[in-house]
């Protein structure tokens, strides 16, 4: 009961440092330029979040199990080119085009599993980072290196629907967020009251102790790099309602950095066993704020690249800290 209580206070500690972090950096943002606070603004940071925070729940589940994947990114484009190229052959079913997209985004995902539990792969870190060299060739490869557009409107609807402007104050509010949200709420309880949560959590704090337990870790583990690919899955469906667009050339964009960023700012740990979906949120919502600031400053993108950069490491080096500090925290314990 201590321990469980001490992990409480730690994550809730974790959350509100990250919160505060974030009131503090749209103070510093709003001051910078005048138009960030502005309605229309943030609901374009809504907007932004939304794929960055759909790519992170995939890859907070995969940081909780100890594990990484590489591939988050890679895997959203390959899925709206998976679309588009049935746009290009003359599909017009908005069902079968989504679902196409879906069912992409899992069987990824599905590999991904399946080459860390049963080829053994030494770490998720090496198959999923080929498999963003992989799926960034098939992308291109699709739609044959072209740019795809004239999607159904029911397939651009959920990245591109807003909440009708005559409610008040939440006018524009996109729908993407809304699902973000949801998801968010549904993954909460999913992972603090389900026992195929706390097997995640298990696997990632002490696989041994897992296994002892009864916990089949290898399918605990194909299960989350699974989910990693269908919340990719979701993020394509999100792109192409922003864009309208499918680009087997944007499978370079920082995607899964993004999202490493989030879910580490938000209280996750590469050492596994952490995180929370709050957390994560709010790192994402720290990740678009950045990106937003600097977007209206008229920063180059170089300066951007290097800002972000800069935040990514200074994320891993607060993780670092964050476990040496607990670490020591047990030695005096224990004395």
């Amino acid at each position: 009961m201590d321990k469980e209580n001490s992990k409480f206070k730690s994550d809730l500690t974790n959350r509100m440092g990250s919160l505060a972090a974030l009131v503090v950096l749209c103070f510093i943002v709003s001051l910078a330029t005048p138009n960030f606070l502005t309605q229309t603004n943030i609901m374009n940071v809504l907007k932004q979040t939304s794929v960055n925070a759909l790519i992170s729940v995939g890859m907070l589940v995969c940081l909780i199990t100890a594990g990484i994947d590489l591939s988050v990114g890679a895997n959203a484009i390959f899925c709206t080119c998976i679309m588009g190229m049935l746009i290009q052959r003359g599909v017009t079913n908005s069902l079968v085009i989504i679902l196409a997209g879906i069912v992409a985004g899992i069987l990824v995902g599905f590999v991904n599993g399946t080459l860390l539990t049963r080829l053994h792969l030494p770490h998720p870190f090496v198959s999923t980072l080929g498999m963003k060299n992989v799926l960034w060739g098939m992308a291109l490869l699709v739609v044959n290196s072209q740019i795809v557009s004239g999607f159904p409107v029911q397939v651009t609807w959920l990245g591109s629907a807003t909440l009708p402007g005559t409610i008040p104050v939440l006018g524009g509010f996109p729908i993407s967020f809304l699902l973000v949200l949801v998801i968010f709420v549904i993954m909460g309880v999913f992972l603090t009251k389900t026992a195929l949560g706390r097997s995640i959590y298990c696997v990632g704090g002490n696989a041994e102790a897992a296994r002892l337990s009864g916990i089949r870790s290898a399918n605990v583990l194909t299960f989350c790099y699974t989910l990693s690919g269908f919340m990719s899955a979701l993020a394509a469906i999100v792109l192409i309602g922003r864009g309208g667009i499918a680009n087997g050339a944007n499978a370079t964009q920082p995607y899964d950095t993004d999202a490493i960023a989030a879910c580490i700012i938000g209280g996750a740990s590469f050492s596994g066993g952490k995180g929370t979906m709050s957390g994560t949120l709010i790192g994402a919502l720290i990740i678009t704020v950045i990106r937003n600031g600097l977007q209206l400053l008229s920063v180059t993108t170089a300066v951007q690249n290097i800002v972000i950069g800069l935040v990514i490491i200074l994320a891993v080096l607060i993780d670092v800290t964050r476990e040496q500090m607990e670490a020591k925290r047990r030695r005096l314990a224990t004395k």
